[in-house]
């Protein structure tokens, strides 16, 4: 049980650092892109935008399920790639199936790779929220700026 607890501790480390790494990526490439983002249209670039932070938060959560993946295969908890691939998909997404399980000395894995899947859902979730509402601020207060409207608080 304390070596599951361990290894599903360490895999958890290693997933939060990625997303925490891929947050920080996506900042800097927002700052990158900041004057053009600011400049009309918006609704066009919200658009690539809603598009570019899925596919950016689809990729960090693929990735987390790989690691948990790998970390299977290389523990040879599952007699194949696909399987644990499989697994790691079912666990991380808390979907749950049941129709391939873990030897018994493998199963809390599971459990701690759903709650990671469940924190990660929720940060890149988070993320890609705050991301556009801080856009929609900067282009709103842009907007304001260049045709001079003056807050009169």
């Amino acid at each position: 049980m304390f070596v599951q607890i361990a290894v599903g501790s360490g895999l958890l480390l290693v997933n939060i650092t990625l997303a925490a790494i891929a947050a920080m990526v996506l900042e800097v490439i927002f700052a990158r892109a900041h004057g053009w983002l600011l400049v009309e249209p918006h609704r066009p670039k919200l658009v690539v935008l809603v598009m570019g932070v899925s596919i950016w938060v689809l990729g960090v959560i693929t990735t987390g399920t790989w690691v948990w993946a790998m970390a299977y295969e290389a523990l040879h908890v599952f007699p194949t790639l696909e399987e644990s691939v499989y697994f790691s998909l079912v666990a991380y997404t808390t979907l749950g199936l049941g129709d391939i399980v873990p030897a018994s000395e493998w199963r809390i894995l599971a459990g701690m790779e759903a709650a990671n899947g469940f924190l990660n859902f929720g940060l890149m979730t988070a993320l890609l929220i705050e991301s556009l509402r801080q856009i929609r601020i900067n282009q709103v207060e842009h907007k304001r700026k260049i045709s001079g409207y003056r807050d009169s608080r």
